[in-house]
């Protein structure tokens, strides 16, 4: 089991480099403009957690998980030879409401200073 420390790194190195690939190398569509929100890999190096987010909001996360899910055996492969650990995890796609829940509360404070 890796460190505390290299687990971070691995995690880092992974979201970095799965967010290159989405952009510059996998092309079916429904992974357009979309962006790796975070990674959490378990102790044991047998999954990783990969959460994404869409700049249209909720209304892809089916269509963007259902793409991701398609495509998971060719990021794993890509990121397996990018990324050095014995063996790779296998990736699990989670949608990630952070981005539209903060733009919904900054909406919720800008409305509340313009009523002052």
């Amino acid at each position: 089991m890796p460190s505390g420390t290299r687990l971070k790194r691995i995690e880092d190195r992974v979201q970095q480099e799965l967010s290159a690939m989405l952009i510059r190398e996998v092309n079916d569509p429904r992974l357009k403009q979309i962006f790796v929100t975070g990674v959490k890999i378990d102790r044991e190096l047998t999954h990783a957690n990969v959460y994404v987010s869409a700049i249209e909001g909720t209304a892809r996360s089916a269509e963007v998980l259902a793409g991701l899910e398609s495509a998971s055996g060719f990021l794993r492969r890509e990121l397996s030879a990018r990324v050095e650990v014995r063996a790779f995890p296998k990736l699990r796609f989670h949608w990630d409401p952070t981005p539209e829940n903060a733009d919904h509360i900054e909406k919720l404070l800008a409305g509340l200073r313009n009523k002052k």
